[in-house]
């Protein structure tokens, strides 16, 4: 339920006709995009159909000179949206039906396309009248406020939630504030009127955890070829490899929030997926794109500061992950390889970053090692599914639940194969590297390894592990305790044991 915050009680007396209408409360109008639901109609429309063909943005481009009422219809004539499934504000629903029980007069007034809003009026038949742009008019901000005080020359109540809704608040004679900004809220008070506020969650916090921070932990790759390549104490390599750190975490980051704005209607069908800030609304599509833009050109900036070769992988990961969430994502068993690539794409940077010799075993290893946990990820998606009944193909991938024998056993042979590599590595590769101090120390990654690989796939069979292994690794405290210890082997090979921690004549 909303929280009041009546600033005082309206001064001017409400003009009636007759005791009926005094008796009668005025109609309480509700916005569409923002408010009732946590989304914008007309960009969801925009992505579903640059979703099923990348080239209608040309298209696009023609049908804006026409003007935004225009564009709006074209847009919900050629778009496909399951309304059902886009978020709604509870609490603002729940306020609605209370209001439409005690009598109140609802109303949909949307400045999104009169189709778009048909549509969500099947899933809303609480509304008792829809007035929305039509192709030629526009309904939003001074246009809505004159066309509501038209209708309701007695008064409204109005729900909105931008800046754009402030001239139709100041024609209402009730102001609910859905979800809105600080600034925003600040001038609907200043309206000198009784304000009802539903607050929204926190879109700072919902950026955060949309760009997966925490998915920056798979760009240490890149150190990897640093210590492995000798100059573990060069620091000017350490730069090096610190910028091409950091410029595929901010075009991973972006890769991220664009693939979930693809994978929009996927994820709000996906019995978890659907919580994520995109799919589920607490992160506005308008704020996801301009954090794309920012984290690409940011990225690429940074890559370019590191050098032509580091640029040059960076580009080279970014369209191998635009062509996954395009296009090989839905192709079974490819999907899982291509995200294992990324992986060994990210020591070829770190390859590149710090100019060492290219080693095709150590490539090799980390590219079966994320196939298997991208397995992993497949298998614990597709138990879900089984364990809930989903018959068919699994949303916006290839699978079908029929597939997850195949799954696990081509997880569990990759991440063994992964072991053998980098045994093969050791014994072929790894002690020719004068530079390292002390080679001997990297034998106890096999080890850890085979533990590693046997708790994902022993937690996966029990149904313990979390849609991304990787998401599971940097919370699990076995796994952390394992990373720990592969940490100070990797530090041990690197640059030895301090002198004298050793009995005289023993040696790594």
């Amino acid at each position: 339920m909303a929280t009041a915050h009546a600033r005082r009680a309206e001064t001017a007396p409400i003009l009636i006709e007759d005791a009926a209408s005094a008796l009668r409360p005025v109609p309480l109008v509700i916005d569409l995009d923002g408010t009732l639901l946590r989304t914008d109609l007309l960009l969801e429309g925009i992505i579903a159909l640059l979703r099923r063909n990348p080239l209608m943005l040309l298209v696009m481009l023609l049908w804006l000179p026409r003007g935004r009422a225009f564009f709006k219809r074209r847009i919900a004539e050629g778009a496909v949206l399951d309304v059902a499934t886009l978020p709604a504000n509870a609490a603002l629903l729940a306020h609605i039906e209370t209001q439409k029980a005690a009598g109140q007069e609802i109303v949909l007034a949307t400045a999104a396309d009169e189709l778009m809003a048909l549509r969500a009026l099947r899933r809303f038949p609480v509304f008792d009248r829809v007035v929305a742009s039509d192709g030629v008019r526009n309904l939003k901000g001074e246009t809505k406020a004159a066309q509501l005080r038209a209708l309701y020359p007695q008064g409204f109540d109005y729900a909105g939630d931008a800046a754009a809704d402030l001239p139709v608040w100041a024609a209402a004679r009730r102001v609910i504030v859905v979800g809105a900004s600080g600034p925003v809220l600040r001038a609907a008070r200043r309206l000198d009127k009784p304000v009802d506020e539903f607050p929204a969650a926190s879109r700072p916090r919902a950026l955060l955890k949309a760009l997966r921070l925490h998915q920056w932990a798979k760009n240490a790759l890149v150190f990897v070829p640093l210590v492995l390549g000798g100059r573990a104490g060069d620091a000017q390599a350490w730069g090096s490899a610190g910028l091409a750190f950091l410029a595929l975490g901010l075009v991973a980051s972006a890769s991220y929030l664009l693939n979930d704005l693809l994978d929009l209607s996927h994820d709000r069908a996906h019995w978890s997926k659907r919580e994520r800030p995109l799919a589920s609304g607490r992160l506005p599509i308008a704020t996801g794109l301009a954090a794309i833009v920012l984290g690409l050109a940011g990225g690429l900036a940074v890559a370019a500061w590191a050098g032509a070769a580091v640029l040059t992988g960076v580009i080279a990961y970014l369209a191998l992950t635009l062509t996954y969430s395009a296009w090989l994502k839905r192709v079974p068993m490819l999907d899982a390889l291509t995200l294992g690539s990324l992986f060994s794409l990210r020591i070829a940077v770190g390859v590149a970053a710090v100019a060492v010799a290219w080693s095709p075993w150590l490539l090799t290893f980390s590219m079966f090692l994320f196939t298997s946990l991208s397995f992993a990820k497949r298998h614990t998606e597709l138990r879900g599914a089984a364990r809930r009944g989903q018959p068919g193909t699994i949303a916006g991938r290839g699978y079908e639940p029929a597939d997850e024998p195949v799954v696990l056993a081509f997880g569990i042979a990759s991440g063994l194969a992964s072991v053998v590599i980098f045994i093969l590595y050791l014994a072929n590769e790894a002690f020719r590297h004068a530079a390292l101090a002390a080679p001997l120390a990297l034998w106890s990654f096999p080890l850890i390894l085979v533990l590693f690989m046997g708790r994902v796939w022993l937690l996966a069979g029990r149904d313990a592990l979390h849609d991304d292994p990787v998401a599971f690794a940097v919370r699990d405290r076995p796994s952390l305790v394992l990373a720990g210890v592969a940490g100070l082997a990797f530090a041990v090979a690197a640059f030895g044991l301090p002198p004298g921690l050793l009995p005289q004549g023993f040696g790594l």
